[in-house]
């Protein structure tokens, strides 16, 4: 067995040298053994950061679009070229099976792409004659220095959401990763070098609450982004904006997929699977709660627990189909909603608690568990257990199974499935979740659209980049309003530059 690695921040393009007060590990969920050391940043180490961050971006934000776009191009070439050996870095710390990972580095290199064109995106808008003898000018400039916190669930793609657009767009970032699995975050932040953008602009801080908070008050932080659970979501969106900050965080979800008595069951069983057990059930955009409209139900549970007889849960580096969850903690926390499930009275078809896995011994296995007779009062189903846990309740009619998905506190992602087109296009505007698939499991909009939901799901601005969300990263300001009035002499009066 090595010594663990030791993970430190990246700092004005270079590792830093400091010693830190406290410390995280790191473990490889398929074998439990710890792999790595992170480093926490202090409250004062954020804080110096920030300012390397703000210097940094002082230059950036004035360089041309030519020249930001050429690095994106770079950036966006390095990418792909060392897609898998990220992908590796997120298997080993994440668990993931490795062609999900690559899976998850090539959505954010979707991003990449969309974020080269930014000389186009960032076009201005003139308006002659906005009011009588008024022209408005308007442009889109950089905010300066631009807080990323991103979950451990994807630990290149979130990041990947956000920084390619905030640095095109000129700003300076820094990034906090998730302190489960921040290898890959730091191995992405080096391209960015390599790519040639200059030293400082990204860079990177491990850590806790500490340097989370240190983050959402330092008042040299113009916005925060932010993907994690609900309550972690509110406070992040509570407290950055009590401090003047551009805030958007995502929180929890619960996923709901509704199957009419007409749908492709063969397809709608595909779905549930992917959905419900995909990376281990750990997706904001899981599949978790299937709800079945009657007289369906029982061969629907019938196809589902056949499909998952085929799936071989294990280390995903050897071609398995699951992986394990990501640490000893999150795996007890998730069976024991598989105990509370079993003694609250649902049928438990298939149990992942028991089983062969094709891992270490000491790795954190659950593999994929299925409960039919599930009611709107169980924990299992009234709580995000982001995990490999798919319910099934069953209602009697259409009217019932939306009326359940709207009552949820939840509002990210919902699916139907259905051969009615009329009935999809019904539900599609009664349906009170801010995205929405029809005949497909996981509607995660293509690459440059803004990703978010309703209700508990999210909290501040939804849109995350897109033709309508650069707005996020940049600042919207009147630049010329003329007056030009004879009786003034043409006088420039100039409107104050609104934020």
């Amino acid at each position: 067995m090595t010594d663990p690695t030791r993970i430190t921040h990246l700092v004005g393009g270079k590792p830093w040298t400091g010693e830190a007060e406290r410390t995280g590990q790191v473990f490889n969920p398929a074998t439990g053994e710890q792999t790595g050391v992170v480093d926490f940043a202090s409250a004062d180490l954020v804080g110096e950061v920030v300012e390397t961050a703000r210097q940094a971006g002082l230059a950036w934000g004035t360089t041309s679009l030519a020249k930001r776009s050429a690095v994106l191009f770079a950036f966006r070439q390095l990418l792909d070229e060392r897609k898998e050996d990220i992908a590796a870095l997120i298997t080993a710390e994440h668990g993931k099976v490795l062609s999900d990972a690559v899976g998850e580095v090539t959505r954010g290199l979707e991003v990449a792409e969309f974020a080269c064109g930014i000389p186009h995106l960032l076009k201005g808008g003139f308006s002659e004659n906005a009011s009588t003898g008024v022209d408005v000018y308007s442009l889109r400039q950089p905010l300066g220095v631009v807080a990323v916190i991103s979950p451990f669930n994807f630990p290149a793609m979130v990041p990947l959401w956000f920084v390619p657009v905030a640095v095109a767009c000129g700003n300076s970032v820094v990034l906090k990763p998730s302190e489960k699995d921040p290898s890959a975050a730091v191995a992405v932040a080096q391209l960015w070098l390599e790519a040639g953008l200059p030293e400082g602009v990204v860079n990177v801080v491990h850590g806790d609450k500490e340097a989370v908070d240190a983050l959402l008050t330092h008042p040299d932080v113009a916005s925060v982004s932010f993907v994690g659970s609900t309550p972690i979501a509110r406070y992040v969106y509570e407290t950055g904006t009590a401090h003047g900050k551009r805030v958007q965080a995502l929180g929890g979800a619960k996923n709901h997929m509704l199957v009419l008595p007409d749908a492709d069951l063969d397809l709608a069983a595909d779905a549930a699977v992917n959905a419900g057990f995909g990376s281990a059930g750990e997706r904001c955009m899981a599949i978790s709660a299937l709800v079945a409209v009657e007289p369906v139900a029982d061969a629907l549970v019938t196809k589902i627990a056949e499909r998952m007889t085929t799936l071989r849960t294990g280390d995903g580096t050897k071609g398995t189909d699951m992986g394990p969850l990501v640490t000893s903690q999150h795996r007890d926390k998730v069976a024991g909603y598989v105990d509370a499930g079993v003694a609250e009275g649902a049928r438990l078809v298939v149990d992942g608690r028991d089983g062969e896995f094709d891992g270490g011994s000491g790795g954190y296995w659950l593999g994929p568990t299925l409960f039919d007779q599930v009611t709107p009062q169980m924990s299992i189903y009234t709580d995000e257990i982001f995990g490999p846990v798919l319910s099934v309740v069953r209602v009697g009619s259409y009217d019932e199974g939306l009326d359940l998905i709207n009552a949820n506190q939840y509002g990210n992602g919902v699916a139907i499935f259905t051969n009615d087109g009329g009935a999809a296009r019904r539900f599609q505007h009664e349906v009170q979740v801010g995205m929405i698939g029809v005949n497909v499991p996981i509607p995660v909009p293509v690459s440059y659209y803004s990703f978010g939901g309703w209700k508990n799901s999210l909290f501040g601005d939804s849109h995350a980049y897109g033709p309508d969300g650069i707005h996020f990263f940049t600042r919207g300001k009147v630049v010329t309003s003329r007056w030009l009035d004879p009786s003034h002499g043409g006088l420039d009066l100039g409107f104050p530059q609104n934020r």
